[in-house]
């Protein structure tokens, strides 16, 4: 296993900034084959401990990281800042970035690198920092492929949540599955969702609520939705950076108030989130994805220490 921490560390991984550049990345298939099988051993052998770290109460849960995969440096650079952080703040700590933004606005937006170079760079983040990691699955395909490549946590995008397929698909995986809250959806009707992948054999779940669709380009954050989705039994997450996004109002492109995600997310947890989900990035400014809903990475450490001032006020 050393042998191969070592190996990932020094392999050149080179994301190109189109999907058809990283397909054509020639070590891709070849890391997967290489670290496949120690890599889901250990995610079995640590599954049930994370679990039950997550949903014991115990620290606050903090699922961050940059919106897509735009770069192993990049990931990497948010790895080591925020997991550091949490160290030192006994926080839960799950680092997060999508392999593909499937629901991009315009067809010409970059989406990621693709499922093998996306997942080899998540295996990276892995081995490297010793954190779990979370990415978005799309198809019941993806979900079995990135359950197989080692991934943590498999997350149901919002738009998906009511896909039956996906969500069987992704709890015969037996990870934890994080679904999100579709914008379409009350908290009230998630619990059909809940429902569906408890009938499947899911018994590790999250839930996360990420706003309403409150008009045109627009989103709503109702904070009755936090006890609301408790009340299923599992643990509840609040997407702080997706509920301040204007979808489609950049015309081509989502906008968002990143102002307003750090207010959503102290409320969130005063309303008894166990949980927060936050988006971040050097330079939201220039990142290739949701850039203007990110918060930036050097305003997470007073984000972070302001979020368990609240939970301990309200404990």
């Amino acid at each position: 296993m050393e042998k191969l921490r070592t190996w990932l560390s020094a392999t050149p991984f080179h994301l190109g900034n189109t999907p058809a550049s990283c397909a054509r990345a020639p070590f891709a298939f070849v890391v997967r084959l290489q670290f496949a099988a120690w890599y889901t051993d250990a995610v079995r052998d640590s599954g049930t401990a994370l679990w039950k770290q997550l949903s014991s109460g115990k620290q606050l849960v903090l699922i961050a990281g940059p919106c897509v995969i735009e770069s192993e440096e990049l990931c990497r650079e948010v790895a080591r800042a925020m997991g550091k952080l949490c160290r030192k703040l006994d926080v839960a700590y799950v680092f997060k970035a999508s392999f593909d933004k499937a629901n991009r606005t315009s067809g010409k937006s970059f989406r990621g690198p693709g499922i093998e170079s996306g997942l080899a760079v998540l295996a990276d983040i892995r081995a490297r920092f010793g954190l779990p990691v979370l990415t978005d699955v799309h198809t019941e395909e993806q979900a079995r492929l990135a359950a197989d490549a080692g991934v943590d946590i498999l997350q149901i995008p919002a738009f998906l949540c009511r896909q039956t397929d996906l969500i069987q698909a992704a709890v015969e995986t037996g990870k934890i599955v994080n679904i999100k809250k579709g914008q379409f959806l009350s908290p009230q009707e998630m619990g059909q969702v809940t429902a569906k992948a408890e009938a499947a054999g899911g018994d590790k779940l999250m839930l996360t609520e990420r706003g309403t669709t409150f008009g045109y380009n627009n989103l709503v954050s109702d904070m009755r939705s936090i006890p609301v989705l408790r009340g299923y039994g599992y643990p509840v997450i609040f997407d702080a950076t997706h509920s301040v996004q204007q979808p489609g109002g950049g015309g081509d492109k989502s906008s968002g108030q990143r102002e307003f995600a750090p207010v959503l997310a102290r409320c969130a947890i005063a309303a008894g989130a166990d949980g927060v989900f936050i988006e971040t990035h050097p330079n939201p400014d220039q990142a290739l994805s949701d850039g203007p809903n990110m918060v930036p990475l050097a305003e997470m450490p007073a984000l972070v220490k302001t979020l368990l001032q609240v939970r301990e006020a309200v404990r």
